[in-house]
């Protein structure tokens, strides 16, 4: 699999990215649907024989199992320098005051606590989950420059926010010299274009690696709008993320792959891959043909018309993902 620059970084990433949030215990956390660890491990294995060499976690999911899951066949799996390990932090961790947000005492108590779980010395990129309107901004990033100085962290990223906020953290970091954003791993998919408005932009200008979660909207691109799923049925946040009239775009999408004899997972992530914007599309794996359909999509062209009728018949959205 081809690597390319996660931005203007030399942090050399695959194209695309493993999700792990897929993989934790089930009874800790609020993912009653996701993998536990004897399920997860077969999948992180034959990503890495892909040739995916970026695994994106949180502390949050699973509450630390899926960064424990994911450290321990990473280290069984896999050397240690040749992937490039992503986690997160702002979620609630423990009972208290101080047991979430991204205040300097936050970040510096989590950092620790995510290495102990993923059973490393440092993450190649840590990320902030969501904005902190309880924190200075200037406090969040002084403590992630000092997570990184400190050897803990080699890369920050961010994730999603409102362009201007993300445009404010990028401005003082470069006054004050601070360790500054390579990334942004946002909310986007064919249901879901409103970061083209003013976030993309911000992302190609600054030379921001753009790293989408959901790039198959939880599924929802890979099948027929009233089929649903275990995962769908539980998974209250998925619930907020998506209205009525996106069901026309689903059913293009079927149309496409229909035309092409290839999986609608193929089409949603070849059209997402055509964007110039995009380094590498976050992708879930609970079943086999996931992967499979992940790589092929990297070798699917879709032609102006296609990607026309894609977009089509797109509406715009209230803003979503950001809580």
């Amino acid at each position: 699999m081809n690597t390319l620059n996660l931005g203007k970084s030399g942090l050399k990433v695959s194209k695309l990215c493993l999700g792990c949030m897929t993989y934790g215990l089930p009874d800790r956390g609020n993912h009653a649907w996701t993998l536990n660890e004897e399920q997860s491990r077969p999948f992180i294995q034959r990503a890495l024989e892909l040739g995916i060499n970026f695994f994106d976690t949180a502390n949050v999911y699973s509450d630390g199992t899926s960064e424990e899951i994911t450290g321990r066949a990473l280290r069984d799996f896999a050397v240690r320098d040749e992937v490039v390990i992503a986690t997160k932090v702002h979620g609630r961790m423990r009972p208290g005051p101080n047991g979430q947000g991204l205040s300097r005492k936050a970040i510096f108590a989590e950092i620790d606590a995510s290495l102990r779980r993923l059973g490393t010395d440092y993450v190649d990129l840590y990320q902030i989950h969501r904005f902190d309107a309880a924190t200075p901004l200037e406090e969040t990033l002084e403590a992630l420059h000092d997570v990184v100085k400190a050897g803990k962290a080699r890369y920050i990223g961010a994730s999603s926010m409102y362009a201007w906020q993300f445009a404010k953290a990028l401005f003082l970091a470069d006054l004050h010299g601070w360790t500054r954003f390579v990334s942004m791993q946002n909310h986007y998919n064919l249901l879901y274009r409103e970061e083209e408005r003013e976030m993309m932009g911000l992302c190609a200008d600054q030379g921001i690696g753009v790293i989408p979660w959901s790039p198959l909207a939880r599924g929802r691109l890979t099948r027929d709008w009233d089929e649903t799923t275990e995962r769908a049925q539980t998974d209250e946040f998925g619930k907020t993320l998506y209205v009525p009239s996106d069901r026309q775009i689903v059913e293009r999408v079927a149309q496409v792959a229909q035309g092409r004899g290839v999986s609608r997972a193929q089409v949603a992530l070849a059209w997402m891959l055509s964007k110039p914007f995009i380094s590498a599309p976050i992708i879930g794996a609970s079943k086999p043909h996931h992967l499979d359909d992940a790589v092929a999509a990297l070798e699917l062209k879709l032609s102006a018309a296609e990607i026309a009728e894609l977009e089509a018949g797109y509406v715009p959205h209230p803003v979503a993902g950001f809580s």
